[in-house]
């Protein structure tokens, strides 16, 4: 299933925020930063992962049961796709 230019934009969004804050955790450890901020930036990273695929989770389920009805979801990989996130 392909997204939706509008459904597409905040994902890609959160995605490049993780991109940049992943870029600074690398720079901050090679600079020798203290543990604690590059965590902290670290912690970030992984919020903006996971929301862009809870995101991309539910707005697939989204567009199944609008599309195709509920009774033609494939449950069990949707199901899968979800505990991957969690």
């Amino acid at each position: 299933m392909q997204l939706a230019d509008e459904d597409l934009k905040p994902i890609l969004t959160r995605l490049r925020r993780a991109h940049g804050h992943l870029a600074s955790v690398i720079r901050m450890l090679e600079e020798g930063a203290e543990c604690e901020d590059a965590l902290t930036q670290l912690a970030a990273v992984d919020k903006a992962l996971r929301r862009s695929g809870y995101t991309m989770v539910a707005t697939g389920l989204e567009h199944c049961l609008i599309t195709e009805g509920p009774e033609n979801v494939d449950k069990e990989k949707l199901e899968r796709l979800f505990l991957s996130f969690a």
